[in-house]
C-alpha cells in the first residue's frame, strides 16, 4: 500500500527509478544511495523513488518487540522527502507479502505499479519468499521486463552496514556527537509535550514532558543533553533530561525538556527534539536545592556550547 503521509498518487510513481530499502537512519552511506538515485532521475528524466518496507521484518516474522529503529516510519518518510525523493512508497510487510514469490514481486509492485526504469540495488540484495532471489535473478527479470540495474558495491553497502551499527551503539552510549557525524545531521526525537509532576516549576526550571508513541523509536542513553526544537518557527534552544529522576523519587522513565527564554503553552503539541551534545549522567542528589544547583551548572554549560552552534 502507499503510506498515508505520502501525498503522491500512485501514477506521479510511474517511470521510476527505485532503490529498495529500510533507510533506517538516512545516514551518510544511505546518503549516498539516493543521491545516485537522483542524479539518474535527472539524466533519464524518472521519478526518484524508494521503496520501504514497514513494519521492520523481524517485527513481523520473529515478533520481535526489542528492535529499536532511529527513525519512526513518520520520520523516515519526511526524512526521504527532505532529501529530495519525489515518491516514498511504503509496503505494509505482512506473512502475505512475505510469502510473496520473486517473480511476483517483481511484477506486481516494481513493473505494474511503479513502471521502473531502473533500480539502484546493492550486490547482496535478496528478495521474495524465504529471500530466495538475489542480484542474479534479478538481471533475469530485469531482461524480461525491460528495466536495467545499477548494482551498489561490496564497498558502499559494507559502508551502509557499519554506519547503521555504529550509530546505534554511539547513542546507546550517550554519544550523539558521533551519531550526528554518521547521520549526517542532527538526531532527533519526536513527541508530544504532556502534562507531569510539575516538580521542576517549584525549582523554577520548569519542563515539557515529552511522549513518544512508538515503542520501537531508540531513545538515547539516560542522562542530559542540549537539545533544540523549532516551535511557532522560531528556533528555541535548551536542556532534556532522559531517566527517572532519582532525587525527586520517580519512577518511569521520562523525556523531559527545559527550554531557555521561554515560556509559552505548549501542551500537546508535537515536537521534533534535536540532540546536539550529551552534558552528564543522571544521578541523584541529596536535595531538591542541590539538583537545582546542578541543573544551572547545566544551564549555563548549555548556553555555552549553543554559542559555538551559531
Amino acid at each position: 500500500m502507499m503510506s498515508k503521509e505520502n501525498q503522491n498518487s500512485q501514477s506521479s510513481c510511474q517511470n521510476s527509478v527505485v532503490t529498495i530499502g529500510t533507510f533506517d537512519g538516512l545516514h551518510i552511506g544511505h546518503q549516498k544511495i539516493l543521491n545516485r538515485v537522483l542524479d539518474i532521475s535527472r539524466v533519464k528524466d524518472l521519478n526518484a523513488t524508494v521503496l520501504t518496507l514497514f513494519p521492520h521484518p523481524r517485527m513481523v516474522l520473529q515478533k520481535d518487540s526489542s528492535i529499536r529503529l532511529l527513525n519512526t516510519i513518520d520520520e523516515r518518510i519526511a526524512l526521504l522527502k527532505q532529501f529530495n525523493i519525489k515518491c516514498v512508497v511504503v509496503k505494509t510487510f505482512t506473512k502475505d507479502f512475505a510469502d510473496l514469490s520473486a517473480r511476483d514481486y517483481v511484477k506486481n509492485i516494481l513493473v505494474d505499479e511503479l513502471n521502473v526504469k531502473q533500480i539502484v540495488i546493492g550486490y547482496d540484495h535478496h528478495f521474495g519468499k524465504n529471500r530466495s532471489a538475489n542480484i542474479n535473478d534479478l538481471k533475469m527479470f530485469a531482461n524480461e521486463f525491460h528495466f536495467g540495474i545499477e548494482e551498489i558495491t561490496a564497498q558502499d553497502i559494507e559502508d551502509v552496514t557499519v554506519s547503521s551499527t555504529k550509530i546505534r551503539k554511539a547513542l546507546d552510549h550517550g554519544n550523539v556527537s558521533l551519531a550526528n557525524s554518521y547521520l549526517g545531521y542532527t538526531y532527533f526525537l519526536t513527541g508530544t509535550v504532556v502534562k507531569g509532576k510539575r516538580i521542576g516549576r517549584t525549582i523554577k526550571f520548569p519542563t515539557a514532558n515529552i511522549h513518544i508513541k512508538e515503542d520501537y523509536k531508540l531513545i538515547p542513553k539516560d542522562g542530559v543533553y542540549v537539545v533544540s526544537s523549532i516551535i511557532d518557527t522560531i528556533t528555541v534552544y535548551g536542556m532534556m533530561n532522559i531517566g527517572n529522576n532519582p532525587t525527586v523519587d520517580g519512577k518511569a522513565k521520562s523525556i523531559e525538556v527545559h527550554f531557555f527564554n521561554f515560556n509559552t503553552d505548549i501542551y500537546n503539541k508535537t515536537l521534533k527534539i534535536e540532540m546536539h551534545t550529551r552534558l552528564r549522567d543522571e544521578r541523584k542528589y541529596d536535595s531538591v536545592d542541590l539538583l537545582r544547583q546542578q541543573l544551572q551548572r547545566d544551564k549555563e554549560a548549555s548556553l555555552n556550547y549553543i554559542e559555538t552552534l551559531k
